[in-house]
């Protein structure tokens, strides 16, 4: 039995859910999304509550039964909060800037970066060493700040590079002579 699959997911004020087949589409203050279920599972609104069962007791049926309550919740929770995801950069002349849609990034190559920001994510830089990725969909926000720090990973002897703002670097000691 998924112990997260039988919670039901509860619709906040302002925000709608519709229903159509295995199509799950929910409406919020922040704008729309949509979430396309497979068959293992039954998809239904019950007062203010959107409420998912397996059909059957198959081993797919079980598994999808958690995963889609899980991603019913996240539509619910994007349209009502958003999701946000946080960068830091660590080293001496690394920074970042917004210019329009493209973020321009000074990582200590022989050029600057330019990363195109896709639709449907907000990208800012409150400081020069900070990046701020916000958006509705989880998924896409987590991509952007992936690819992002994708540029300059963070090393483990100093420290230089794009990290998300609670991750942990295990530090290395350096060659001793």
């Amino acid at each position: 039995m998924s112990r997260i699959g039988k919670k039901p997911v509860p619709l906040p004020k302002g925000v709608t859910a519709s229903i159509s087949g295995q199509t799950v589409e929910v409406k919020g203050p922040k704008g729309t999304r949509t979430f396309s279920a497979t068959d293992d599972v039954t998809i239904a609104l019950e007062e203010g509550t959107v409420k998912v069962t397996p059909r059957g007791s198959s081993k797919r049926a079980r598994q999808q039964w958690g995963m889609v309550r899980s991603q019913v919740e996240n539509l619910v929770t994007g349209v009502t909060t958003g999701f946000k995801k946080e960068l830091e950069i660590t080293g001496v002349g690394y920074r970042a800037q917004m210019a329009g849609n493209v973020l321009k990034l000074s990582l200590g190559y022989s050029h600057d970066v330019n990363f195109e920001v896709p639709a449907g994510v907000t990208v800012t830089t409150p400081k020069q060493t900070e990046i701020t990725v916000e958006g509705i969909d989880q998924q896409l926000v987590g991509q952007v700040a992936a690819n992002i720090r994708e540029w300059r990973r963070p090393e483990p002897y100093k420290g230089k590079g794009i990290r998300y703002k609670d991750e942990f670097i295990f530090r290395k000691e350096g060659k001793k002579k």
